[in-house]
């Protein structure tokens, strides 16, 4: 998906289906190519986010303008461009293998 035509649809009710999604941007007379709801990898359930694709940037743009602020469900969207994907770090603060850095530890004894 090409970043300029993406939107980040945030605070989602978390009983919102992808299709609710769809038709409240249809409803502003906006076509919508792809929706995604993100979802828990462990339990499945929603994380109240999502992000939906447009066939042109113009579009992606009339829908940010649409929904941001809107409220659904009694949930005010928070909608924006979405922005690439940083990669995951790992559990010692880096990006790969151990390299965190350092600790230091109390005094040498002799």
């Amino acid at each position: 998906m090409e970043d300029e035509k993406k939107i980040y649809i945030g605070n989602l009710e978390f009983g919102l289906t992808e299709e609710d999604i769809r038709k409240t941007i249809e409803e502003k007379g906006i076509n919508v190519k792809e929706i995604k709801i993100i979802t828990d990898r462990f339990t499945g359930k929603p994380k109240g986010f999502g992000f939906a694709e447009f066939d042109t940037s113009d579009e992606a743009q009339k829908a940010i303008d649409a929904l941001n602020g809107q409220e659904l469900n009694g949930r005010a969207l928070k909608v924006s461009k979405a922005k690439k994907m940083r990669p995951k770090r790992d559990d010692f603060g880096s990006q790969g293998g151990y390299g965190g850095g350092g600790g230091g530890g109390g005094r040498f004894r002799r």
